[in-house]
């Protein structure tokens, strides 16, 4: 178990200083464009909507773009990462390695939840420019980040084990993951939709994330909580063996 340890926490030290040494490239960006989005729909915009849900607009869309953030950046940091360790031809030192399968993907997430929650840390800290954040409930703030940044870095994964080019991995991202965040709630309240579109919303996951993390700020959620969670936990279960299973059939892997 010993050994085990140390081959996760080489992997995970991989991870994050893969991401570090070119943080012009993985930490810059995000903050320069959840600042573009605090100017425009946060000032500009924000100021003629006025308040929703009780609070004004700046301070009501903050968690979602913060979460936002989370998402995109836990998921690209492992698919782009795992992706290169199999392009590059690095992938059968892992295989042929005595460690388990677990270990290897569990290196893999914590390398895209340490990127996905430090590049959250840096658009809260932009945000305090432009809102005074609240903080109703701190433990709630940080499962729920934790829980997804962990979702999106397995889903990373699962699509770099699928992708046979660099093209591949920004296909779910552009096509997938992109729409499903903007009606995830970020910019809006699912109670503003009619009562047809309020229900297909709840098919879309992200909105169940955006909204405990909100109710973490501000104390106001459209889901309730405890379903919010029970989402984030099962779609982890989920993932995480299919991953697990995926790297032991050697699909996408073995050739």
């Amino acid at each position: 178990m010993p050994n085990y340890f140390i081959a996760l926490k080489s992997i995970w030290i991989r991870e994050c200083i893969r991401f570090l040494r070119i943080w012009i490239q993985t930490l810059v960006p995000p903050a320069i464009t959840m600042t573009l989005y605090f100017v425009i729909f946060g000032n500009l915009i924000g100021s003629r909507i006025g308040e929703m849900g009780g609070f004004s607009y700046m301070e009501f869309i903050v968690p979602g773009l913060i979460m936002m953030s989370v998402i995109t950046n836990s998921y690209s940091n492992v698919a782009s990462s795992f992706y290169s360790t199999k392009f590059q031809k690095n992938i059968e030192e892992l295989l042929i390695a005595p460690v388990p399968n677990y270990i290897i993907v569990l290196g893999y997430v914590g390398g895209g939840m340490a990127r996905g929650m430090l590049v959250g840390l840096i658009v809260t800290l932009v945000s305090l420019f432009f809102v005074d954040i609240q903080i109703h409930n701190l433990a709630v703030i940080i499962f729920t980040v934790m829980l997804t940044s962990a979702v999106f870095s397995l889903g990373g994964l699962i699509n770099a084990i699928y992708a046979n080019s660099f093209d591949d991995i920004s296909i779910i991202p552009t096509f997938i993951l992109t729409p499903l965040t903007y009606l995830g709630g970020v910019f809006y309240s699912i109670t503003l939709l009619p009562d047809v579109w309020q229900t297909v919303s709840q098919i879309n996951p992200i909105i169940y994330m955006v909204n405990a993390f909100r109710f973490g700020f501000l104390g106001v959620s459209d889901v309730d909580l405890n379903v919010a969670l029970g989402v984030l936990v099962g779609f982890i279960v989920i993932l995480f063996y299919t991953a697990l299973s995926l790297i032991k059939k050697g699909v996408g892997l073995r050739h």
